[in-house]
């Protein structure tokens, strides 16, 4: 039977309605990912120096060489160590900071002196549900997708503010209009996740950290000014490639992000001791997919000025980049890791957390156990000394006996943890 006049046009009529319906279901991809919230709620412990408040146990308060729990609050879900300053979310979405406020980190009016160094709270217009911390700047994702920070980001001439206007003492909603899923702060720069599995950055991009700033458009004083930089945009691919990813991570100064749903790494910033696992450069301006995390699937990635630390989903706690001080748990013998390398003394057990200060590393055993081991000039890897330390060690202490340790987070020259009491 010949067909009738005007069936090629109905069939490629529907063709093209498939084609269409078939790209919509793909931008309606809703991304959920891993806050690394504490469900049932703990107490924050701080460990090293506490010279500006960044402890949270008050003015007179300057160094902890073992952990030391701060008082009063005890139903927080999540820490972030910035720089100087501390960000704790409580269970019930509020948000409390405590630290260095000189460029507004903290978000609150710490004119009362003093009031800086004890927690107290920021007023934010709704429920948080995740927080991060840079070295002068901090930031709330609200559970309705709004994201608000405050503070400032920095770069090698100084402050460069969070916004045109300068400096944010109180919270400001960053990108109106974009339901956010996900928050991460490196140094001076902040990644944003949205909804649809897209990713945009906005702060000090002269180590390529932004992922979207070209190396002569990352000066402030060129052409360009400010504006490209503190404006969050997005993060753009070479033409052609359309990717979507359900989880970000911020170093220091560099970025990861997993793709969906192929689980591939890509990494963009510094590299100048291979701390994203690229093989070339020293900093990488645009994402490039880092194959040294290839093969496993990875649920949590930290990064210190020089070395990267991540976890994978088995517990596996993986190294790479710079070996100084000790930062990389390999031992006294070993040299720079260009790629990413298990550590041996936790090969043994599960870790279900890990992080990075400056030049330290931690990782929380699944029993609660707290491992630290890198620069301990300050006291901050809580063991009770200054002593760099080559190797994971498991640090003890009173405030410790009793409870399990969920999370830890690296800031400058101290560490925070998040612990719930032993049932």
């Amino acid at each position: 039977m010949a067909p009738r006049k005007g069936t090629k046009r109905v069939a490629n009529s529907i063709e093209k309605e498939d084609k269409i319906s078939k790209r919509s279901k793909k931008q309606d991809l809703l991304v959920t990912p891993d806050l690394r919230t504490v469900k049932e709620g703990g107490i924050v412990l701080c460990i090293g120096q506490g010279d500006v408040g960044q402890l949270g146990l008050g003015p007179d308060v300057f160094e902890k060489t073992r952990p030391a729990a701060v008082p009063k609050y005890e139903n927080i879900a999540a820490v972030a160590a910035g720089g100087m300053h501390n960000v704790c979310l409580t269970k019930d979405g509020k948000v409390l900071t405590f630290g260095c406020n000189d460029e507004g980190a903290l978000g609150r009016d710490t004119t009362e002196e003093g009031t800086e160094t004890i927690p107290n709270y920021v007023n934010l217009p709704g429920k948080v549900i995740q927080v991060s911390a840079g070295d002068s700047h901090s930031a709330a994702l609200l559970s309705d997708g709004r994201v608000f920070a405050w503070g400032s980001f920095r770069d090698s001439h100084g402050t460069m503010g969070l916004t045109l206007k300068g400096n944010e003492k109180l919270p400001l909603e960053m990108l109106p209009g974009v339901v956010i899923v996900k928050i991460a702060s490196g140094a001076d720069h902040l990644i944003l996740l949205d909804n649809h599995g897209r990713i945009y950055s906005c702060g000090c991009g002269e180590q390529g950290q932004l992922g979207r700033i070209s190396p002569r458009s990352a000066d402030r004083h060129s052409r360009h000014g400010v504006e490209p930089l503190l404006m969050p945009a997005m993060v753009k691919f070479k033409v052609g490639q359309k990717f979507e990813f359900d989880d970000i991570w911020a170093g220091t100064y560099c970025t990861f992000a997993r793709s969906y749903p192929s689980g591939e790494i890509y990494a963009f910033g510094l590299n100048n001791y291979r701390q994203t696992g690229l093989t070339d450069g020293d900093m990488q301006f645009f994402p490039r997919l880092s194959k040294t995390f290839s093969g496993r699937k990875w649920v949590h990635i930290s990064g210190g000025q020089h070395h990267t630390i991540a976890l994978d989903d088995q517990g596996k706690v993986f190294v790479m980049g710079r070996k100084e001080y000790g930062r990389l748990g390999l031992g006294p013998n070993c040299e720079d890791a260009t790629s990413l390398t298990q550590v041996p003394a936790l090969e043994s057990f599960k870790c279900v957390d890990i992080g990075a200060g400056s030049s330290q590393s931690f990782a929380v055993s699944s029993s609660g156990d707290l491992y630290a081991w890198g620069m301990g000039s300050n006291g901050q890897l809580g063991t009770g000394e200054e002593d760099d330390v080559e190797t994971p060690q498991k640090i003890k202490g009173k405030q410790l006996e009793d409870k399990i340790v969920m999370r830890v987070t690296g800031g400058g020259q101290h560490t925070v943890l998040l612990a719930v009491k032993k049932r």
